[in-house]
Order: structure tokens, then sequence, then C-alpha cells
């Protein structure tokens, strides 16, 4: 038998108020659907005299719907009075029909929670936890306060880096992010205050235990004058035996981010490996923790088979009982054709009432077994797949900051355009990495992006998460340094005017490589122009404002002779050796006029060694000049040549 005081329900005492609203509201039926972690909704038609009730007296204004009936109170007497009260706002009214004597009219009433799917927008969240985030939307865009909203939760759930919401309504957004880490919420009534409440619970220790009804068929529930259960049925299904997740971080590139879980430990009647990839976690975590960290690996992959195992065996019944509620424990007593899963309890999780002044109320609701196991854990809900980039700005704690703002990481701040927060300057959102065609530990293709800077915001997987900067765009603030005006040149200049210039004009192609620091200091190769793009030469100049060096370890050869094309080796100097060894060979001649001159022959012989075992291929450190037509020095002042054996 019921634990419960009797309770016989009455449809013609059930009492709808809505705040200034002086008519009398008389209900005539009403139809709700009730759930965890959703909003609960509603429809009351109703009766009145007042034939001019308007939508101003009706939308968004505090509503409840009380149900009352007659509790035994002992000796046979019986006091109507309030079983629930179910307090929200109204947030549809229609009229539905007029007669004489009155109107009908209906509403839709469902909790201010509801209300956060009018509100769709784009915002950046940094450095908060889940709960901290919701409570923020709750707070400021919604005006909520910290009676209206309650968070009762077993664990401390991490800060996150950053969080993007794009293009999703608010309910759908913190829906998202509680379901993601197994948080869920119930609705209570504060008949204090006259509020709705919301509460959040991350376990079993949001469910609400005590709630024990026979099993009882219509006519004998009648009969009896006590609430009952009917029509139960469970549904069983074979489920995934295990969860395998695996992330990448690319902060710790190295480190094994693959877990595997099985809530069960061995249930026989599970099966298959769900693999998912990119939950988004930054530590594994451990396989083995009953109670993993949050937001880890470990953890992550102990909701989903929690989630998964919510859909293991699920329950269905009706019942007469007014009480009932999304979050309650119901323990059904009866004989043979109460399953064990009903006697053992089962937790509400969605059900659905139905009431009108000539029908009893009827409760048609699901649940789930009661498990020390698991908890419920609602669906996530589906996440925006970021399918192109976004536009942002490179921003910089240093106001027309000359050079890149960059962590240790080489990463950027930046500033997403859609986002209408007033963030400190250079903290707009989280470090975020570069995609660049070259990259490789400590070389790559680096050339740091200067604030204000326009770049096109990418997303891994999609995932609005996990942005990157995927490309570097010019705009009207910010102009392309190469366009129809010279259009055939490729150009690399930095913001300092570094500068490397191809210019790919056929017939007049040249190269440019220069800098500013010296006055300039140019390689200039090809068709030589000036800064009008008149001709000035052609060739190869090498030239500064500054100082200039040429240094080569082990030789340098400097020929103007001819090699077209760029055909031959780099250090072909035939032409050159050819003319020191006629030289050679006249001073020999000469030398065999004298051959008692031993000094004249030491000499010959030394030219020979440098010209056979230093010159001729660099072998040694030597410079050699070579023309084929003349070698001229000229100053105005003095000509030095010193050696330290021959000249």
């Amino acid at each position: 038998m019921s634990t419960n005081p009797a309770i016989t329900f009455s449809h013609s005492h059930h009492l709808l108020a809505v705040r200034g609203c002086q008519p009398e509201l008389d209900v005539l039926a009403f139809e709700g659907d009730e759930a965890l972690s959703q909003p609960f909704s509603y429809r009351i038609e109703f009766t009145s005299s007042d034939h001019a009730i308007s939508k101003e007296m009706m939308l968004m204004k505090p509503a409840s719907l009380t149900l009352q009936a007659p509790v035994d109170q002992g000796w046979g007497i019986k006091i109507q009075q309030p079983v629930r009260v179910i307090q929200g706002v109204v947030t549809g009214f229609e009229r539905l029909s007029t007669s004489r004597d009155e109107t009908l009219y209906a509403l839709t009433l469902q909790p201010r929670l509801a209300l956060l799917d009018r509100s769709h927008q784009n915002a950046i969240y940094q450095d908060m936890s889940v709960p901290q985030i919701v409570e923020k939307i709750l707070r400021e865009r919604h005006r909520m306060r910290g009676q209206d909203f309650l968070f009762s939760l077993s664990k401390e759930y991490p800060r996150r880096e950053q969080v993007m919401q794009y293009g999703e309504d608010d309910l759908h957004f913190i829906r998202r992010l509680l379901g993601e880490v197994g948080i869920w919420f119930r609705f209570t009534a504060d008949t204090r205050l006259n509020i709705d409440v919301v509460e959040f619970y991350d376990g079993r220790k949001g469910y609400e235990p005590g709630l024990t009804l026979p099993s009882v068929p219509p006519s004998g529930q009648q009969s009896a004058g006590v609430d009952a259960v009917w029509e139960m049925a469970s549904h069983h299904r074979v489920v995934e035996k295990q969860v395998s997740t695996r992330d990448y971080n690319y902060r710790q590139a190295t480190e094994d981010m693959n877990i595997l879980v099985d809530v069960t430990r061995g249930d026989p009647t599970t099966s298959g490996d769900a693999y998912h990839y990119a939950d988004n976690y930054l530590t594994p975590g451990s396989t083995y923790d009953r109670n993993p960290a949050p937001e880890s690996g470990a953890f992550y992959a102990r909701i989903r088979h929690e989630r998964y195992l919510n859909g293991q065996t699920q329950t269905r019944a009706v019942t007469s009982c007014p009480t009932l509620s999304p979050g309650q424990v119901l323990k059904v007593t009866g004989g043979y054709e109460v399953a064990e899963v009903f006697a053992h309890g089962v937790l509400i999780t969605a059900m659905h009432s139905h009431a009108r002044r000539d029908a009893d109320l009827t409760v048609h609701f699901d649940g789930i077994p009661d498990s020390t196991g698991f908890s419920f854990r609602p669906q996530p809900g589906i996440r925006p797949v970021m399918a192109g980039t976004l536009p942002a700005r490179v921003t910089s704690t240093t106001p027309n900051d000359l050079y890149g703002h960059i962590d240790k990481d080489g990463r950027y701040r930046v500033n997403m355009l859609f986002d209408r927060d007033n963030w400190e300057t250079g903290f707009e959102s989280l470090w975020v990495r570069q995609s660049r065609p070259y990259a490789g530990d400590t070389y790559g293709l680096h050339l740091p992006l200067l604030a204000g800077t326009e770049v096109a915001i990418g997303f891994e997987d999609g995932n609005p998460d996990r942005p990157f900067i995927n490309g570097v765009l010019h705009d009207s603030a910010h102009g392309d340094h190469v366009t129809i005006r010279n259009y055939r040149r490729n150009v690399l200049r930095t913001p300092a005017n570094n500068k490397i210039r191809l210019d790919d004009n056929r017939g007049q192609e040249h190269i440019k490589v220069s800098t500013e620091y010296g006055g300039k200091s140019q390689l200039n190769l090809g068709h030589l122009v000036d800064s009008e793009r008149k001709p000035r030469g052609e060739g190869f100049e090498l030239r500064t404002d500054s100082w200039g060096a040429i240094r080569a370890h082990k030789g340098i050869f400097i020929s103007a002779d001819g090699q077209p094309k760029a055909q031959g080796e780099v250090l072909e100097m035939g032409a050159a050796l050819s003319q020191l060894q006629q030289a050679l060979s006249r001073a020999e001649a000469l030398s065999s006029a004298v051959e008692a001159a031993k000094a004249e022959l030491a000499d010959i012989q030394t030219q020979k060694a440098l010209l056979q075992q230093t010159l001729s291929g660099l072998k040694q450190s030597a410079l050699l000049l070579s023309a084929p037509d003349g070698i001229a020095q000229s100053t105005p002042k003095s000509v030095q040549l010193s050696a330290g054996e021959n000249v």
C-alpha cells in the first residue's frame, strides 16, 4: 500500500492565477509535458466571464497552476488542500471561442528558463567553468537572482580557456554545455516567493526519493480512493559495452590521450566499443578511476557510457498521482504484476499530464532504473559546426604596437568581430595558433602579425571552442601592396620596409632585396629600375649607404669572363688560369737565359706553386681576379699593394 496520504483528485478544484489579472479564471482542461533538463510546458484552457482579457494582461506575466485535492484528515474528514503548485510565466495566449456568458481562452505556462530560447547570441566566454558560464548568462543576460536557481554539484569543474557561443539561443547553449559534462536540471516551485526555481545537479544527489504507490488498475484505484500505477512496461536493449576516447592537445603533443572506460565492469548484456574522438579535453585521466577528474578524458568517457546505459532499460507506466514530477524516485508495490525494476525504484525522467473537468487526471511517465552504478545523463544537444571561417583582428596590449604581440609559443590573441563584449585590450581571446605553410622544430616560416591585422579564424573539426588563425587578409584599412598597379610583381614586404621583390614582367625580370637600415642597402638582379620604374641598368648591383664587406674563408673568384645562361661550374676559371699560365711560361722562357741566377728560378717555382696549389680551383684561401679585356684600379689618393713574399 502507499505510504503517502490518500488523495482524491478533483479537476474542479485546481486553480489558475496570473499576476495582475483580476477576472476569475476557471480551468476547463490542461495538458502538460515535463522532463529532466527540459523546460516544462503546460497548455491550460480556461473560461472567464470577462470577454476582454488581452494579451497584455497575460503574456510575460508570472502565473501558477495549483493542483488541489481533498486530503483525508482522519475520522472521515477531508479538507481541500494544494498538493502541487507549478510556477512559471505565461509564454502564449489564445482566445478560442465566446458565448453570451463566458469566453474560452488558453495560455501556455512555462518556466522562465524557457524564455532563454528567444535570446540568440554570438559571444565569447573566457577562463570560466561550465557552471560559471551558465550563472553568468542567467544573471547578466536574463536578470535572474540567487533565489531563482540553485547549483548543487558534487564536483568542482575546471575553468575553460575559451568557450564560444555562435548562432545558438541561450537555452540550447546552456543545455549543450551542461549535457557535455553530465549536469542535469529540474524545476521546483518556491511558494513563499511565488517563483519557479531551476536546480542543477551532477549525480544521484538530486534525486527525490520517498514516493511509493501501489499497483492498482484504474477501476480498483477509483474504488479504493487512492492514487496508483498501472500499465507498467519495461523495455530492455543491448547497449555499448565500453567507450573509448582520444583527443589531441598540441600543448602536450606527445602525451598519450587514449582512454577506455566500462562503467559496468563487464556487464554480459552489453556489446561493442563506442569510439569518440575530440571530446575537447586536455588531460587523459585514469581508466580505472570511478570518480575521474572533471573534464578529463576518463570523465568524458564515463559520462558517455552512463548516457548509453540510460537507454539500457526504459520504463513506462500510467498513474493518477498529481504530485509526481521529474526527478522523483518512484517505487511500486504489488504482486507478480510489478516488475523488479519498478519495485526497486525508477527515476522519473519525463511525463505527460492531461485532465479535464469531466475526466480524471492521467499521467503517462517514462523512467530509468534507480541505479547506484550510474546516474541520469542528459543529451548534450548538437554543437554548432563551423563550416567556414570568421573574421577577427589581431590584438596587442601595447597601443600602436610596432611588433607582433605573441606568447612563448608564437601564438596570438584576436578580437572576434562578432563579439560585443568589452574586453581589456589585448585579452579578447585565448592564445590562438596560426596555420603556416611551413613549420617544424624551431624552424619554419613565421612573419609576425601586427595588431589590427585582419585574420580568418578557422576551427578544428568545426569545433567553435578550438579556433586557429587560418589565414591573413588585407582590407580597406590595411591595403594590399600588390594590386592592378603592380600586378606583375611578387613582393614580400615587412612593416619596417624590409623587402624582397621579384618582378615577372617578361623581358624585364628583376629581383630586389633591400633594407632601410643605414640609408639603404640593396641587392638588385636583372633589369634594374629606379623608384619610378625607369631603367637604370642591367645585371646585378650590390650597394649600401653604409659599410660593405665581401668575405669568403675558402677563397674568392671575381671574373668578367663570360658564362652564358649560367652554364658551367661555379669555380670555372679556365680563362683566368690560362692567362696566368701564359705569364708563367713567358717567365720560364726568360729564366732559361739566366740559369745562373738561382734567386730568379726560386721565384718562378713559387709562382708555379701559387697557380697549381692555391689559385686553381681555389684550393686554398685566395683572391683571384680575371677579366678578358683588362683590369684597372683607380683612386684620387693612393694604391697600396703588399705581399709577404712576391708581387
